[in-house]
Formats: structure tokens, C-alpha cells, sequence
């Protein structure tokens, strides 16, 4: 089921996603009576080794106070399928890999947006290009994309302040206390804003991006015991919210022409932290 979440004024917000694999030699060719045979793993079906995508639109509204319906997700359905499939095909055809995630997700946008179903405003379009990988439109900068991608780096740390008694630090961290420490694989997530390049169409381009967030944080803190091996958390305790933190220091003035926008860090699968910056 696609998700409801309530708004700033009571409006609601309802996302929905649609999931599908097309390639250069379908354009033209999607026929759309075909059945839906499998909407959770995608339709068009992945035929051969082709590209996977998932576009999640976001409108928001009133809903109808007798069906309590925003608007049928068969209209979004219809709407992004019959937009998205033929023209990220005619793309590919046209531009092969040199097609810009970007480029491709603002003319979804400016399609999409004016054609949502009646009483509903477009407020967030975003596509995922890999499981790691995601960019997206909101209606407040329609000129801008976020650009997330995600990294990994293991380290060991211990929670302990200096200010505290040493029975205040055991009873505050239990045993995240641990004299010796102990580890976390660490999921980063950072997420870029900015206007698409006029002649690459990237906001930053990635293998850029990616090699920033290489040098200047998984190189700086994987593999090692924060406390002990890092300048950062020599006398900062290292907790999640404070990774976050510094991670958004390590690389907020280093993504231009981009601006950072988000910093995310799970610490573990259930515990998280993200910092936007001041």
C-alpha cells in the first residue's frame, strides 16, 4: 500500500511508487494494453539485462470525505507509466549512457506535474537509479535536484565522556562503555543539492562525488578506532549524532558546484542519525 503521511495545515501526503525495466530498443514499442502481470517486481518485466527503476511520486491534497481517497493510485499509475516507460526508452535510444538521471527525472516533472489527478498538487518526484542511488524534485525548488547516494566504512568506537565519573559513563552508556570498545558497520548517506550543469545535466558528477566522499570520510574514519585513530573524536565523543556532525564538516565546503544538503549515518539497521547543517 502506498503511504499516507500527514502534512504541515492537515494536509495529507500520498507516495507512490511504480517500478519498472526499459531499455534503448523499446522505444516506440511499449504496449500499454498489455496485462500488469507483476507490479511488485516491475512492469515492464526486466527482459534480459536491462535497466531496473523506481519513480516515486508524491501528491498531497484533501481527501475525499466520503471514499477517504487523496486520489486513486490507479490514475498515478496510469499517469507515470504512460509518461515514464516511452520516454526514459526514447532516451536510452538517443543518448545511451551519456543520459543524465537528472535531465531524464526534470522532464518527468514538468510532464508529470500540470497532469496529476483533480485536487492534487505534485509535491516530490523521485527516481532510484540503483538501491544506493536515488535523486528527486520537490515543489519548493522545482529548479533543483537531490542527489543521495549511499557509502559504508567499519569502525570501532567508545562512548565515554571525560566530564563524567566513571560511574556516570557506565551507567549513561552501559555497554557501548566497554573499555576496549567495540564496532559498527556504519551506512553513510549524503545527500546534494543544485541546478543540473547547462551542457552535463549533473548536478555533480558522480565518480566526482563519489571520490570526495572517498577522501574525505571513509579513507578518514573505515577501519579505524575513532577515539584512539581519529583528530575528529580525540576528545568528541563518538556517538552517532556526533558522526553525523562531523562527517557534515568533513564535506560541506568540498561538493561545489553542488551545496550539501543532508548527512545520514546509521549506526545500526534500527538507530540512526542525520544532520542538515545550520
Amino acid at each position: 500500500m502506498p503511504s499516507r503521511q500527514l502534512r504541515i495545515a492537515g494536509m495529507i501526503r500520498l507516495t507512490r511508487e511504480v517500478r519498472f525495466s526499459v531499455d534503448r530498443d523499446w522505444a516506440g514499442r511499449v504496449e500499454f494494453s498489455r496485462p500488469v502481470t507483476n507490479s511488485w517486481g516491475g512492469w515492464p518485466s526486466a527482459v534480459g539485462l536491462v535497466p531496473y527503476l523506481r519513480l516515486r511520486a508524491a501528491v498531497a491534497g484533501e481527501p475525499d470525505p466520503v471514499t477517504g481517497y487523496l486520489c486513486n493510485i490507479t490514475l498515478l499509475d496510469d499517469l507515470l507509466r504512460r509518461h515514464v516507460i516511452p520516454h526514459t526508452a526514447e532516451l536510452l535510444r538517443r543518448y545511451g549512457w551519456r543520459m543524465s538521471a537528472e535531465r531524464l527525472l526534470r522532464d518527468m516533472w514538468e510532464w508529470v506535474a500540470p497532469r496529476t489527478p483533480t485536487n492534487t498538487t505534485l509535491v516530490r518526484l523521485e527516481l532510484l537509479a540503483t538501491p544506493m542511488l536515488r535523486y528527486a524534485i520537490e515543489r519548493e525548488m522545482p529548479a533543483m535536484i537531490l542527489l543521495t547516494q549511499q557509502f559504508e566504512f567499519s569502525a570501532a568506537h567508545r562512548l565515554h565522556c571525560a566530564a563524567l565519573s566513571e560511574a556516570d559513563n557506565q551507567r549513561t552508556f552501559g555497554k557501548c562503555n566497554n573499555a576496549n570498545g567495540h564496532g559498527h558497520n556504519y551506512l553513510l548517506e549524503v545527500t546534494l543539492v543544485g541546478e543540473p550543469d547547462a551542457q552535463t545535466g549533473a548536478v555533480l558528477p558522480l565518480p566526482a562525488f563519489e571520490q570526495v566522499v572517498k577522501e574525505r570520510v571513509i579513507d578518514r574514519l573505515d577501519h579505524q578506532h575513532l577515539n584512539q585513530d581519529t583528530a575528529e573524536f580525540r576528545t568528541l565523543n563518538p556517538s552517532v549524532e556526533n558522526i553525523a556532525r562531523v562527517i557534515w564538516g568533513l564535506l560541506s565546503n568540498h561538493v561545489a558546484p553542488a551545496r550539501l544538503h543532508a548527512v545520514r549515518v546509521w549506526e545500526t539497521p534500527k538507530t540512526w542519525a542525520e544532520y542538515s547543517g545550520a
